[in-house]
This record gives structure tokens, sequence and C-alpha cells, in this order.
């Protein structure tokens, strides 16, 4: 009888053990690796957070979901340069398997923390100019991505200006020239301007606080204002409107975001899709490819933005000419 018990308990004591073997195997077959991606962004705003949010679309739509086989660490430096570095270095030491950089100082940062970890940019006016890669075709370290200099957005921009505005004669340019995009971007509007006959009126800020009074000083000296794509000001945009609102300054801008927020108009493109691209990029990465392999890429799709309520605001009479081929927003 005991003899019996003994082998009974013995058998059952395998059964259980063979179970839970089963049942680990089984366990480590379904469990998948998680990617861990960085992502840092140098200020809040909604070109930007278009960016990210379609970086992240496109992983999803790959198969890569946060919390199942992603996480991600998304981290913002509300426009301190100091913070931006340390986010690009703590990221690094944290062994993300990929990091993406939101306009040109986080790329920047990042690029000087690591040769090693793949680099993805987005929002970048000229990343051979900021030495993130060392040619568009062939970029040729750990670093690509995509960059929101459209050919023809800036000319057709102050084209614009001459068409809708005719009477005006000085364009009031506000940009922190301590940002590189910002001062490519109004290196080339001023030829624009000279090209069309019209003056440039700058002036410069630091810090987003300055934007107001920036736009203030502009009254009397500027009949129109034209906003570059620089993160400093465009994170404190609404200053700019009051100012243009109030004293009836039609306003022109670097992307269709700062249109739909209430100035204008601008030739620009949807943010969303050019960070779309890049988490397409970013899938191929984590599916094998260098970025050195990967050239950079550009927005593929130029449309004229115009605010009717902005038109209104600033006291500019719409014709169905400037309508005809546009987007409109803020009805």
């Amino acid at each position: 009888m005991k003899k019996s018990l003994v082998l009974l308990l013995s058998a059952m004591l395998l059964l259980l053990s063979a179970c839970g073997a089963g049942s680990k195997e089984t366990s480590g077959e379904k469990k998948e690796k998680v990617v861990k991606i960085g992502i840092t962004q140098i200020v809040e705003h909604p070109s930007l957070d278009a960016a990210r949010e379609g970086f992240i679309a496109a992983l999803k739509d790959a198969g890569y979901v946060e919390g199942k086989n992603l996480k991600l660490d998304y981290q913002n430096a509300q426009g301190d340069m100091n913070n931006n570095m340390s986010i690009a270095q703590n990221l690094v030491a944290d062994k993300n398997d990929l990091i993406l950089a939101i306009a040109t100082a986080s790329a920047q940062a990042v690029v000087k923390s690591t040769k090693d970890i793949p680099i993805l940019f987005t929002a970048i006016t000229d990343p051979v100019g900021a030495q993130l890669v060392q040619s568009l075709d062939k970029p040729g370290g750990n670093a690509t991505g995509t960059s929101d200099t459209h050919p023809d957005a800036i000319k057709n921009t102050i084209e614009a200006i001459k068409t809708f505005i005719p009477n005006a004669k000085k364009v009031g340019i506000i940009y922190n020239n301590g940002e590189p995009n910002s001062v490519v971007n109004v290196k080339n509007a001023k030829k624009a301007l000279e090209a069309a006959g019209l003056e440039a009126v700058e002036t410069t800020i630091t810090t987003s606080s300055e934007v107001k009074q920036a736009a203030e000083s502009m009254v009397g000296r500027a009949d129109v204002l034209y906003i570059p794509k620089d993160n400093t000001v465009v994170a404190a945009l609404e200053s700019v409107i009051t100012v243009a609102n109030a004293k009836n300054i039609p306003t022109f801008v670097g992307e269709g975001d700062s249109v739909k927020r209430g100035t204008f108009a601008s030739y620009g493109f949807d943010y969303h899709d050019l960070g779309y691209s890049t988490g397409k990029m970013a899938v191929e990465i984590l599916k094998g490819k260098k970025p050195s392999e990967i050239p950079v890429g550009f927005p593929e799709k130029l449309e004229l933005y115009i605010n009717k309520k902005a038109a209104q605001e600033e006291g500019i009479t719409l014709t169905d000419e400037m309508l005809k081929n546009a987007k409109i927003v803020g009805e």
C-alpha cells in the first residue's frame, strides 16, 4: 500500500514537472523582443508634435505597438539647450535600439552623443549644413531621416505675399538667430524677397518670452509679417497672432500648421506625413538596414494653406483667385 502511494506521488510529481517545463517553453515561444526607441524633441508645437505622431503611427502599422513589443521614451527639452544635450546623453546611456530626434538642435545633440546607435531625424531644414549627414543621397554615418525643406515652399510663399498683398513693400521677419535652421530659412527668404522687390525687416529673439515684444516692434515698420520655420517663435505663435489681429498686419508663415493656428497663409505640407515617412525608415533599420544606406527624404506634396478667419481678423479681402487652389482652414 505504502509502495503504491509512493509510486503514485512520484508519478504526479513527474507530471507536474513536465507541465511546468512545457509552460515555460510555451511562454518562451510567445515572448517577443521589446524594441526600445528614444525620442527627443526640442520644443512643443503642433508641427513637431504631428511629426512625432506620424512616426509612431508608421511603427504601429508595421506591427510595433507600445506596451507589447515597443517601449518609447519621449522627452522634450522645452527649448532649453542644456536640457537638450542632457536628454541626448541620457537616451544614449539607456542603450536604446534607435533614437528619433525632432528638429535640428535635438538631432545635433544626439549625433554628438553617439556614433553607434542608429539615429533618425525629422523636421530638419538643412541636414548637410547642420553636419548631421555627409550628403543627402549618402548620409555616411549612423544618422539619416527627413528634411522639412521643400525646394519651392519659401519662394512660393514670398510670391504669395507679392500677389495677395500688392501694396506691401516691407516684410517683417521674427526669428531666433541661435537656431541654425532659422538662419538658413531667413537667408533663403531674404533672397526670395529681394527677387520679388520686397524689403526684409528683421528682428531676432532668443526665447519665446520675447516674441510678443518683437511682434509689437514690427508695428509701423513692416506691412506684412513672415514667420519662418523657427521653433522658438512658433512655440509662442499666439503672441504674434494677437498683435497681427490688433493691427491688421497680414501674417505669412513657414508651414501649414501655423496657418491652422490663426495666421493667414503659407505654402506647406502635412508634418504627420513627414513623420510617417521617417517611421517607415525606422522599420527598415529595425529589420537590419543601416542609416548610411537610406537617403534623406523630403516632403512630396506642397499646398497653399489659407485661414479664412485670420484673413478677416487681419483685414485681408479674399478673392476667388486666392482661394482657387488653396486648402482652406479656419472656416
